[in-house]
């Protein structure tokens, strides 16, 4: 038999013998031995404490590190109305950023912040997000909870401190003052958090309120250690560690359960009663391990003297106490109490969550949530809801004009498929909305792309923006006309044209319309008569030539001889016999017009120098047409007739197109800005629209609000032009666009649109798809030195004629009433 069992059976032996001599015996010689070795049992017991204790130290700190690295703040702008219940759905979805039990234990669970900030003007809303948690985790949560909400995301900025200036800072915690097994007030008629939002009201200049509620989800040692507190403080037992210490110590029913028929009052029984259920209720959900600090800080110069630093410390605790008061109106079974910190905007800024009390999905809600008032005035609230695209959208690629990226969900880009696009865009919005971006950038991918374009652009700064963005081997497609150049432009004759009465017609119409205010038949009949007669004379018919027409009595006669349509001959007979004096006023309304058109140089070098330069067939089969016709630099009426030359010359190459079958038909981009000026053509809106849709001529048609456009052609847009694009639009304007967009985006969304940001609703596929909104994205960086290089080019891809060519041969040339006048 081996010693140890000769040594045990002895000690069995000893004990049956003498238990009490034996124990004593035992215990002496533990005692002997533990006083020899307690010297370096002591030490190597207190070495293994603090080293476990440095160890934790090191991992704590270790975990905070991982979460702070790459931490950001989501700045949340509630809707125009939030929804109550959004609140426990964004903690039940924030849910998911519960980790495994082994990880959580190597690398800690992440939390996040949400705070409500205040300053002397505004109350904003933002949530801290650890580095741990992937990006837009949290934003599409918040989205989700409360639909038409947005999300702004930026990096945390550690606050610097400002020459001359220091923080004084007061704050604190709110605990809970019972055992976190027993609930605080989860429902309210009305907004719970109304007095907290109001406590901080009156800052001061360089004052600021923080209130900060931490919280992580919990599980697994967490939750049951909030159970066995429930089962303990309904056996009437002490829940805290101290509590259960003394009980140990002190003898009493403490020790026993709850009896099973206690002899209480009916009162004492009611509210027995409703805690045990408000315990079971919270034990029965998800839960939150959470902490709530706040605190207020003022900036004061550094020279402030003592009394009245004590002054600005007094208010900054009077403005601690308000906070912490607000969270009264959250007392039920369970209530706040107040508690100090140390360093207070260290623990704000650092958002240290070690131990904290434990909420259900309800109660968290009731304290971090976003406001249900409407009429916070101080409170930023977002714009327009943000929608998705429909399944399908077009994203990016050669045959797809781009919009923008989506604002809802991750960031892609969107666009039209180019034969969707054939529908016809209305482009509407306010001035700086960002209309102008989306066009160009439009432009630049049809152009890239090699289709056509024509760019009728009022202002200037978009073919501005565009000549300093078009790659160089393009400029020997661009045709530039510039009224701010001083180069001799292109030539557009608009009396050319092998139809000489839709012609005539085209130009008439356009003349009554942007003069319609003091138009009247005689004057129409004038100038078609005048313009008809041009027509009929040899050479080449110029708008110049009709002022001599009808003042100049020598050449009228010459050119009376050579017309033979009789219903001209007679008009001509009708005009020479009035008296100068009538003739003069008679004409008098068409001169003062075509002297305010001709009297410009860049318009009669543009309109009227001779054979047209510019083959719009070729443009619109690949080339580049740009129209710079600056209101400024023309005037409003001038740029107005320019530009419906322009539109109406690109119609007509369009409709020559009907003779071409439809495989060699280019896709060709009409852009019209400010399209309400220059739609003055003499047939329905509506059936240019349709007709142009078989021509591959897509016409994009941009201007700010509705009451811009006449009746019929605000119908024949709301009909036609099929893909909607809207921008920040007017009250009055919203009601009437939101039939185009609803229900995705009522009208309060379409009035509330920020910069860049647009409501689309397109064509997809040739059939109308539900609406959505996009950011439109800035054109690229324009290139140094491109814009003079583009002009460079264009100069050469045009020339023109320095004076007019005469048609025909033999006598016709020389009774040219224009040469021999």
């Amino acid at each position: 038999m081996s010693a140890e069992r000769v040594v045990r059976a002895s000690l069995v032996h000893d004990y049956l013998r003498d238990p009490t001599a034996t124990l004593q015996s035992l215990l002496q010689q533990i005692t002997q031995h533990a006083t020899a070795w307690a010297p370096f049992g002591g030490s190597a017991a207190a070495a293994v404490g603090v080293l476990l204790l440095w160890a934790r130290w090191w991992w704590h700190r270790r975990c905070r590190r991982t979460l702070a690295h790459g931490a950001r703040l989501v700045t949340v702008l509630p809707p125009p109305t939030a929804d109550p219940a959004g609140a426990e759905a964004l903690w039940a979805n924030l849910l998911g950023l519960l980790r495994p039990a082994w990880r959580r234990r190597l690398t800690g669970q992440p939390h996040v912040a949400w705070e409500y900030v205040f300053d002397r003007e505004t109350i904003r809303l933002r949530l801290w997000v650890p580095g741990t948690v992937p990006p837009g985790t949290v934003e599409r949560a918040v989205e989700a909870a409360w639909p038409g909400a947005h999300t702004r995301t930026t990096s945390v900025i550690t606050p610097q401190a400002v020459p001359g200036q220091r923080i004084e800072a007061a704050g604190g915690e709110m605990r809970l003052a019972r055992p976190e097994a027993l609930p605080l007030r989860s429902v309210f008629p009305a907004d719970p958090v109304r007095a907290l939002l109001g406590a901080p009201a009156g800052l001061g200049a360089g004052e600021e309120a923080v209130v900060q509620i931490l919280a992580r989800p919990v599980t697994g040692h967490r939750v049951r250690k909030a159970r066995h507190a429930a089962r303990r403080l309904n056996g009437q037992q002490s829940v805290r560690l101290a509590g259960r210490l003394l009980d140990l110590l002190t003898p009493g029913p403490h020790h026993r359960a709850r009896p099973a028929a206690p002899v209480v009052d009916r009162q004492t029984a009611l509210s027995a009663a409703a805690e045990d259920r408000a315990i079971v209720a919270k034990e029965r959900g998800a839960s939150y391990e959470t902490r709530v600090r706040y605190t207020v800080t003022a900036a004061v110069a550094d020279a402030l003297d003592a009394k009245k630093r004590t002054v600005v410390r007094d208010r900054l605790r009077g403005r601690c106490h308000a906070i912490a008061s607000a969270f009264s109106a959250f007392t039920e079974h369970n209530h706040y109490r107040r508690t100090r910190i140390r360093r207070p905007v260290r623990r704000m800024v650092e958002r240290r969550l070690r131990r904290g009390d434990l909420l259900s999905l309800p109660e968290l809600a009731a304290l971090a949530h976003l406001p249900w008032d409407e009429a916070i005035p101080a409170l930023p609230r977002a714009g327009a809801r943000a929608v998705p695209p429909p399944p399908g959208i077009a994203t990016a690629g050669p045959a797809v004009r781009p919009v923008g990226v989506t604002d809802s969900g991750r960031p892609r880009p969107v666009g039209l498929h180019v034969p969707d696009a054939r529908q016809h865009l209305h482009i509407l919005g306010a001035t700086g909305s960002g209309k102008s971006e989306l066009m160009g950038r439009m432009i630049l991918s049809d152009a890239e792309a090699g289709r056509g374009l024509v760019v009728v652009d009022p202002k200037g700064d978009l073919v501005t923006d565009i000549l300093m963005r078009l790659p160089e081997p393009l400029g020997e497609k661009v045709v530039l006309f510039d009224a701010d150049s001083r180069v001799r432009p292109p030539v557009l004759n608009p009396l050319e044209g092998a139809d000489a009465a839709r012609t005539v017609d085209n130009l008439v119409s356009i003349f009554s319309r942007i003069y319609a205010s003091s138009w009247g038949p005689r004057t129409e009949d004038i100038l078609r008569a005048g313009l008809l007669t041009l027509r009929e004379l040899p050479g080449v018919p110029l708008l110049t030539d009709l002022p001599r027409l009808l003042s100049v009595d020598a050449f009228r006669r010459r050119a009376a001889d050579q017309i033979h349509d009789e219903v001209l001959k007679g008009f001509w007979a009708w005009y020479g016999s009035l008296s100068p004096a009538s003739r003069a006023q008679v004409i008098a309304p068409l001169m003062n017009k075509l002297r305010g058109l001709l009297l410009r140089p860049f318009v009669r070098s543009a309109l009227a120098a001779g054979t047209s330069t510019v083959d719009m067939e070729q443009v619109l089969d690949g080339g580049i047409c740009l129209v710079r016709i600056a209101k400024d630099s023309l005037g409003t009426e001038t740029a107005r007739l320019m530009g419906s030359i322009v539109v109406a010359r690109t119609w007509q190459a369009a409709t020559r197109r009907a003779r071409l079958p439809q495989s060699r038909r280019h896709d060709a981009g009409l852009y019209v800005d400010e399209a309400h000026n220059f739609l003055n053509l003499p047939y329905p809106l509506e059936d240019m629209l349709a007709e142009a849709r078989g021509y591959r001529l897509a016409m994009t048609l941009a201007h700010q609000y509705l009451r811009q456009l006449p009746k019929d052609l605000e119908e024949g847009i709301s009909t036609n032009a099929r893909t909607k694009i809207y921008f920040n639009a007017s009250p009055e304007d919203a009601q009437r666009l939101a039939q185009h967009t609803h229900p995705r985006l009522a009208p309060h969304d379409l009035s509330h649109l920020d910069a860049f940001h647009a409501a689309v609703r397109p064509v997809l596929h040739g059939a109308e798809a539900p609406a959505f909104t996009v950011l439109t994205e800035p054109l690229p960086p324009p290139i140094p030195g491109r814009a003079k290089q583009i002009r460079a080019a264009a100069r050469h891809n045009t020339h023109p004629q320095p004076a007019p060519t005469p048609q025909g041969a033999g006598t016709r040339r020389t009774t040219d009433p224009r040469r021999t006048a």
